[in-house]
This record gives structure tokens, C-alpha cells and sequence, in this order.
């Protein structure tokens, strides 16, 4: 698990951002950065390039490995206080809070601003980066692809996509974006696939989130991984999140990602509630209806 670095914002100091720019800026060519090429780019003396590196490698914002020369590269965290301290240069927050969740390729911390906010580091590429380059169209046709720029490509994309979607389709509200990391609306409600839906509301919340994808398509984007994993439940409805892997509608593969992406949901809601999910379901009539924004319910795709 990447380590919270806002225990050391506070201690660290605008020098130590320009080493860590400086390394950014050399990962861009190659993994690790030979440390000659650290004065130039950081624009500071050798002597206090050393002083930055001490003080960044104890707070493991940096590693160092010795190939033909010396190199260093940035940790995670060290990525994640680039980005922290873009945010609060441009005041975006003010404060950071509890983690919301944490998983495979991506962590989601609360932040303060003029209201609570949530916070997204994408993690893709870091804990998976050869599963990740083979199967992310964005990483396919770059030799150099290092986890830094996986991650940023990641949030440029779900980025892109929050911005198109909103507000016409429930998806969380786009505050700020830099590097590797979002700033977005907190999420309300649970995920679906944690809530108990009652009998008369199963095919209601279903066809909720196809009414969604509907939306989104009309605007351009097919969600792509669609799942009970990133469709939240509340009072007020639903939203649907984690738009990383969006493609839009004009993409080779689009409609192939969206018959998917129906038939995940609807499979989805017949396994946990057979008894009031239709069972046979023209998923092909349905794709066709969601594409052309002519939905109205799933029962009206039953055979």
C-alpha cells in the first residue's frame, strides 16, 4: 500500500519540489535520472542538488540506484507531492482528510476546500504496469512508458470524460486535475454491489444505470468496465464513477464495449436478484435502444 504523504507536506521545502520537478522532468526519457542531469534541471547548484537529495530520500520521496552511473527516480509518494502541492498552489484545497477507498489502481482520499472533496491518485501501471501497457490503448505506442506517465494518461482520460458528461449524466462533479490525480464531487450513497435493493426497486435501479449509459453515449462515451463496483446507490439515485477506460462513441470498438457493458450490468442484477431481474433479455435490442437513446426500461427488451 502507497504510504499517505501529507504527514510531510508540511516539512518539506520549495527546493525539495524543485529536485523532484527535476527528476519528473528526466523520467520523461528515460527510469532512472542520471544525477548529473539534476542541476540543469532542477535549475540549482550541484552542492544543493546533494542537500535535496538527502532530505527527499529520507522521506523516501525519491529512490536512487547505481547502473553505469547513478540514477534516481520518483516513488509514489513523490509523484503524489507534486501534484498535492499544485493543488494547494492553486487552491484547490485546503486541508487533507481519511482515506475512501483504496484499491488495485487507485487510491481516494476526502479533502477539504470550500466543502468536502474527494481526492483520486490513479495507480495504473504501478502494481501492474506490464498487464496495464498491454491492455490500455494509451501506453501502446510508446517504448518509454514509465508508471508516471500510465497514471497521468489515466486521469487526463477519466478527466476528459467528467468534464463532457457533466451534469448530463449522474457522474461526480470535475473540480481540478494535475498529473496523476483529480479532484472531484464526493460520492454519495454505497456501492451497488454492497446495497440490498428491495423487490420493487431492483428494476428501477437498473434501469436507472442503463438510462445512464444512454446519457453517456448520447454525449460521446461508452464507460467501457462498466460493474457493481462503480455505480454508487443513494437516495437521490444513482451515479456511475471511475470513467478511466472510456472510449468515445466514434472509437473501432465502441458499440463491442457498450454491448459489454450492458450485458455486465444486467448479468450482474440477474445473480443477485433473479427472482425480479427479467431473464430474457434481447441484449442486442437493448444495446441498440441504449445507442440510438431510445431507452425506456429493460422490460421492454424481454423476449
Amino acid at each position: 500500500m502507497v504510504r499517505n504523504v501529507a504527514g510531510v507536506m508540511a516539512e518539506l521545502e520549495s527546493e525539495d519540489f524543485y529536485l523532484l520537478s527535476g527528476v519528473e522532468q528526466g523520467m520523461r526519457f528515460s527510469e532512472w535520472v542520471n544525477r548529473g542531469k539534476l542541476p540543469k534541471n532542477s535549475g540549482m547548484t550541484a552542492e544543493e542538488v546533494d542537500y535535496r537529495i538527502d532530505r527527499c530520500m529520507t522521506r523516501d520521496l525519491i529512490e536512487r540506484k547505481t547502473i553505469q552511473y547513478e540514477g534516481y527516480k520518483l516513488t509514489v509518494e513523490g509523484y503524489d507531492a507534486l501534484a498535492l502541492r499544485t493543488f494547494a498552489q492553486r487552491d484547490t484545497i485546503q486541508g487533507f482528510g481519511a482515506p475512501l477507498g483504496v484499491g488495485k489502481e487507485s487510491d481516494v482520499f476526502e479533502v477539504q476546500s470550500f466543502k468536502p472533496l474527494a481526492l483520486k491518485f490513479h495507480r495504473e501501471g504501478y502494481t501492474n504496469f506490464r498487464e496495464v501497457r498491454r491492455e490500455r490503448d494509451y501506453t501502446s505506442d510508446n517504448h518509454h512508458v514509465s508508471w508516471l506517465y500510465t497514471a497521468r494518461k489515466a486521469a487526463e482520460r477519466e478527466y476528459d470524460a467528467l468534464e463532457t458528461l457533466f451534469p448530463k449524466v449522474s457522474v461526480p462533479r470535475p473540480v481540478d486535475h494535475n498529473r496523476h490525480a483529480i479532484i472531484m464531487s464526493k460520492l454519495d450513497g454505497v456501492e451497488l454491489g454492497k446495497a440490498r435493493l428491495d423487490s420493487e426497486q431492483v428494476v428501477g435501479v437498473l434501469d436507472l444505470v442503463l438510462d445512464e449509459m444512454a446519457s453517456a453515449y448520447e454525449a460521446g462515451f461508452v464507460h467501457a468496465d462498466m460493474s457493481e463496483y462503480n455505480v454508487a446507490v443513494s437516495e437521490n439515485g444513482i451515479t456511475i464513477f471511475d470513467w478511466p477506460q472510456a472510449v468515445p462513441t466514434d472509437h473501432d470498438n465502441a458499440r463491442e464495449l457498450l454491448a459489454r457493458d450492458v450485458k455486465n450490468i444486467v448479468n450482474y442484477f440477474r445473480r443477485k436478484y433473479p427472482a425480479e431481474t427479467p431473464d430474457d433479455v434481447d441484449f442486442e435490442a437493448l444495446t441498440d435502444a441504449i445507442a440510438r437513446n431510445e431507452f425506456e426500461s429493460v422490460e421492454q427488451a424481454s423476449t
